[in-house]
């Protein structure tokens, strides 16, 4: 049996699409198409249904669906004995994260984890915040960090770090000068926001409410480096992570200041594939992950410089 084509079958299933099953497994529709149509003069069976759209799954399908997800578990159960009769870490390790976890970070990362580990490797996709779920679940990447994590029944979230809000404004607003600043300082600001459907602006709008502030909102945008942008260039200010406004800060390009009580922070999660097993190099790089919020708070705090006005 070919574990390419066992994949390619349980893709196009998952996917409920041939092109977008083929494109994963990086072959052309019409090359998954002749494979479907080999397999099931194969088994003398019908297993998709191409007559409705999109397709439906026959029982024998469902059938060989659930075949191909056992063999393809087994396979992987397999890979995962056999990597620990090896005395070194090697293999590939996906993982899926969203934009505001921070490029710095993730270099750093890799950077350590190559260090140690120089015959494994470390592939990283930035994500909007629902597909790294799912690439997760579809088993694209093996291990997902997200903000505000929330476990399925499909997904497990392991609890990783706290990251702490600010401030941020460019170096010639008001609010440049201030040591810190109170929520009600905000009241009637220009703000630049994330887009209404990510789970930080959700966050982020509850605590204004809460604290009886409104903001104009002028700008909103889905990526953390285009809100920096918009504040750098004057568009209005923000709240965002303080730890990855460190490059701007440094440049002179934003001021970050400080939240009073209440506070507010950002909760960072690593999410996984439930009763996955993990390669060797998965494991070692989750256990480095787990390192990172105590070896790093010190060199992560964010210093602003004095305002150029």
């Amino acid at each position: 049996m070919n574990i390419g084509n066992v994949r390619l079958f349980k893709d196009i299933v998952q996917c409920k699409s041939i092109s977008r099953g083929a494109t994963r497994n990086n072959i052309s529709q019409s090359a998954a198409s002749q494979h479907l149509q080999e397999l099931e003069k194969q088994l003398g069976t019908t297993l998709l249904d191409r007559t409705t759209r999109p397709f439906t799954v026959t029982p024998a399908g469902k059938l060989y669906y659930e075949m191909c997800r056992e063999v393809l578990r087994s396979q992987e159960q397999f890979q995962v004995a056999l990597e620990k009769l090896k005395s070194r870490v090697e293999g590939t390790v996906r993982v899926a994260s969203i934009y505001s976890v921070g490029l710095s970070d993730m270099s750093r990362l890799e950077a350590e984890f190559g260090r140690r580990h120089p015959s494994a490797q470390l592939s990283v996709e930035y994500l909007r915040p629902e597909k790294v779920y799912e690439a997760v679940i579809g088993d694209h990447a093996d291990l997902g960090l997200v903000s505000y994590p929330e476990s399925t029944k499909e997904v497990a979230c392991i609890q990783w770090r706290e990251e702490e809000m600010a401030v941020a404004v460019y170096p010639a607003h008001p609010l440049a000068g201030r040591d810190s600043v109170v929520p009600q300082d905000l009241k009637g600001q220009d703000f630049v926001a994330f887009d209404e459907d990510l789970p930080i602006r959700r966050e982020i709008d509850h605590y204004l409410k809460q604290q009886s502030v409104h903001v104009r909102v002028v700008l909103h945008f889905d990526v953390v480096q285009m809100i920096k942008e918009a504040v750098a260039w004057g568009s209005g200010i923000s709240i965002l992570p303080a730890r990855v406004m460190r490059p701007e800060v440094a440049q002179g390009r934003l001021v970050v200041i400080p939240l009073e009580s209440p506070k507010l922070f950002r909760p960072l999660g690593i999410v996984h594939r439930r009763r996955h097993p993990f390669n060797l190099a998965t494991q070692v790089f989750l256990k480095l992950l787990e390192e990172q919020p105590t070896e790093a708070a010190q060199a992560l705090e964010v210093a602003s410089p004095a305002p150029t006005l």
